[in-house]
């Protein structure tokens, strides 16, 4: 199993309103980021969300993304999630930047992908009604890989179109193109994802044991995909939840038990209106939980905790806790576990507990160097879809021509 983190851009309460300390917040994040490359993590995933006080204000992964791939090495970088709506912006521009990231990365680019998960912020860009965007999703999804992979791209399609032929420029870095992932918000995308050969972004709202059956959904239909939408088939289920690992067992407890640790979920209930909700659900415009109060009150007792943890809503306590903790999502079948961050905790609590659960708990589950999606990626066969105006000889498509070859910049 692997491991990796989630940036949303997560600033509860008054620092969301307050530019020096939104700004302040964002840094330390990606600072996070850029730390985790040094403690085994191999993946961290940065969140698209728009208008969403308090819940994310990272609307631009990839400035974020470029950011950090200056100052990192190995740690996969990706979109969490990239919604794909015409009405948005035009199909092109995804396939782009897309293309654009894999390179400055030199392939640890991961293309997370979606529909966008709340009606309040697609109405943002005057979408007005949720369920036409998976219409959108389904013809934008395929059109982004024949845009990477052709020479001469031409579209007409129900939701976009590029009426004639163009290179979409660039081509992804070196061998085939980025992993491509999906959102699976709802039982039914379990299933979807794994028909397509892509991977699942996931999300942990109730009882570890009772995603099981989602991720054998997953697992069922990718053992016989239907028709992989890329080169290659990126067989992966990613599953986020909640990580307080310190070597301060008193002081992870405290965390959970008395420090907000709930306002994140009711900021997911408030805006996440495409996918089932918890029990203490409220809906946009209501008025979330206010964060003081959650803050200052004892949310649980410590049996109610035990049993929080034991139901793998939250993974809480010092390493050799947290290791035993994580075993339940092998046991379910989970290929990745990925963490947000965590209302209550200083900066320098999440930086130790990313320190921590790299060198501590990571090694315990993941003994592998390499990423899977690389190893998936590397054995990809050739382009689905093969240009009919290719300018590169075949010998030549995966060789790295010398500097010889290539002009100055004067020229």
């Amino acid at each position: 199993m692997e491991f990796g983190l989630f940036l949303n851009g997560f600033i509860p309460g008054m620092a969301a309103h307050h530019r020096p300390s939104e700004h302040t917040a964002l840094m330390r994040e990606l600072e996070l980021a850029i730390k985790a490359d040094k403690h085994n993590w191999k993946y961290v995933w940065f969140g698209e969300h728009h208008s969403l006080t308090e819940y994310s204000h990272l609307s631009a992964p990839e400035v974020a993304i470029g950011y950090v791939a200056a100052q990192t090495e190995r740690i996969h970088l990706g979109t969490g999630i990239n919604s794909l709506s015409p009405r948005k912006e035009h199909p092109v521009r995804y396939a782009e930047r897309a293309a654009m990231m894999d390179h400055i990365t030199k392939g640890r680019f991961e293309y997370g992908t979606g529909r966008g998960a709340g009606s309040h912020e697609l109405k943002s860009f005057n979408i007005m009604d949720p369920s036409t965007t998976k219409a959108e999703w389904d013809e934008v999804a395929p059109e982004i890989v024949r845009m990477w992979e052709q020479y001469d791209y031409e579209f007409h399609g129900e939701h976009f179109t590029v009426p004639t032929p163009h290179n979409i420029l660039p081509k992804p870095y070196g061998h085939s193109h980025p992993p491509i992932w999906m959102a699976c918000g709802n039982p039914s995308s379990f299933a979807k994802a794994g028909s397509l050969g892509i991977g699942a972004i996931a999300f942990n709202f109730e009882p570890i044991f009772e995603l099981k059956g989602r991720i054998d959904q997953y697992k069922e239909a990718a053992a016989n995909p239907k028709e992989i939408l890329g080169d290659y088939q990126n067989n992966n289920v990613m599953m986020t939840n909640t990580v307080i690992c310190l070597n301060d067992r008193k002081r992870a407890r405290e965390i959970a038990l008395h420090a907000g640790i709930g306002y994140l979920v009711t900021l997911v209930n408030l805006y996440h209106d495409t996918m089932p909700k918890s029990m203490d659900e409220r809906t946009w415009p209501t008025p979330p939980i206010a964060f003081g109060e959650l803050a200052g009150s004892d949310i649980s007792s410590d049996e109610v905790l035990d049993e929080i943890i034991k139901a793998g809503l939250l993974l809480c306590g010092t390493p050799d806790e947290v290791c035993e903790q994580v075993a339940a999502y092998q046991t379910v079948g989970c290929d990745q576990l990925v963490f947000g961050m965590t209302g209550g905790m200083t900066f320098e609590e999440h930086q130790e507990m990313v320190e921590l659960f790299g060198d501590k708990v990571i090694p315990e589950f993941d003994t592998n160097p390499e990423h899977s999606t690389s190893v998936y990626r590397r054995n990809a066969a050739g382009p689905k879809y093969p240009s009919h105006n290719n300018p590169v000889p075949e010998d030549l498509k995966h060789t790295v021509l010398p500097p010889s070859a290539i002009l100055p910049l004067d020229s």
